[in-house]
């Protein structure tokens, strides 16, 4: 069976290398000049990282890679508001949590995929997908046409062609906010307790992702003003106003930020929907099930779609509308979960009314982190083989 994969992001590349393990024959089709790394970086939480071992690329990521030890929440006043023992997590999960620049997780996906001979085509964006009885042709923006039996639609959350021609519609959802992203590097020695530390204030958030002792990749996030076609500098000169009186070395990111090609993104999801697949046309990761950074799922998501996507057309190989439908049920209310979850971690974050804050750290300094930990792992390991 040929298969055309309509993106060469994580999901689109995880999705290629899963399924020539099962012998399968997929084209990946890209509409960059080369595959791209937007975002800073990423915590391949354990059941990324039990993804990322069944593609054969963990090991290869670990020189890479940081092994993430706690997750501290703390006030913009510099108060600890409690720490979440991320070692504990892993131990439950039985895979370690691992922070990566994402510039580093594209390259040893890409790698991969070029060692297993998988064609990866630049500078094809689709114009649009047209129906044809059962199957459907794929046209390129050079005229290309093809018409393949599968295709997979891993071709993002803001303009998905896969998602417009499933569900005739694909605007995603603005949740009202925005991040600042980008990576700090520092001579010294800065981050060799490789803590994450998640800085809380009134409507906005600073959070800091150590992947080696003096590099880390960090997010800014807050209530989103002004305008998106704002330039550079007033974005920097807002991250500033926002962020300069925050604790720890936030001012010396910040300072480092216009160095540092910070980028500023307003943030999208996508309402759940349960129909992902129209025809040989299914639509995996952020095309599908686009969550919020704040849900810390994003990439994990897409992962284990690439993992199950190749079981579910392995046990039905004949039957390709009953392999997509047990696909899309088993995953997506997980999906929905961790998307719902998203949001309402976003809304208590960035609330703008000081009481309700108080409020919510006091919370956090009351919570009860070894049950968090044990609610996280269960929820990250359902449907995978993962922990007792």
């Amino acid at each position: 069976m040929d298969v055309a994969i309509l993106g060469g992001g994580i999901a689109g590349l995880a999705t290629a290398i899963s399924l020539k393990r099962i012998g399968m024959k997929a084209t990946v089709y890209e509409r960059r000049q080369s595959v791209h790394d937007l975002g800073a970086g990423i915590v391949c939480w354990p059941n990324a990282s039990f993804v990322l071992n069944e593609l054969g690329v963990l090991d290869v990521l670990r020189p890479h890679a940081g092994k993430v030890r706690a997750m501290r929440r703390i006030s913009k006043d510099g108060v600890e508001l409690g720490s979440l023992d991320v070692q504990r997590l892993d131990a439950t999960m039985g895979y370690p949590s691992l922070s990566v620049l994402r510039q580093d997780l594209m390259r040893v996906l890409l790698r991969r995929v070029e060692r297993d001979e998988i064609p990866i085509h630049y500078e094809m964006p689709v114009t649009s997908i047209v129906e044809t009885g059962a199957t459907c042709r794929v046209q390129f923006s050079d005229g290309t046409t093809i018409a393949p039996r599968m295709v997979v639609g891993a071709d993002g959350r803001m303009n998905s062609i896969a998602r417009r021609y499933i569900l005739k519609d694909n605007r995603p959802a603005f949740q009202g906010f925005a991040n600042w992203i980008g990576v700090f590097r520092c001579a010294r020695t800065a981050f060799d307790r490789m803590e994450i530390c998640d800085y809380w204030g009134v409507g906005a958030r600073f959070g800091i992702v150590p992947v080696s002792a003096n590099v880390a990749y960090w997010a800014a996030g807050a209530v989103a003003r002004g305008d998106e076609e704002e330039q550079v500098d007033e974005h920097l000169a807002d991250l500033r106003q926002t962020f300069g009186c925050w604790p720890g070395c936030i001012g010396e990111i910040i300072s480092q930020a216009a160095d540092s090609r910070a980028k500023y993104i307003r943030l999208y999801d996508h309402d759940p929907v349960s129909t992902w697949h129209r025809g040989n046309v299914i639509m995996i990761g952020d095309a599908a099930h686009a969550a919020l950074p704040t849900s810390g799922q994003g990439v994990a998501q897409a992962l284990e779609d690439a993992w199950w996507l190749a079981r579910e057309i392995d046990a039905s190989p004949t039957d390709l509308d009953a392999a997509m439908t047990a696909f899309t049920q088993r995953r997506f209310q997980k999906t929905t979960t961790i998307t719902m979850g998203g949001r309402q971690f976003a809304d208590t974050l960035f609330c703008s009314d000081a009481d309700a804050c108080e409020r919510r750290d006091r919370q956090a300094q009351q919570a009860d982190y070894v049950k968090m930990a044990m609610g996280m792992a269960a929820a990250w390991s359902a449907g995978l083989p993962l922990g007792g």
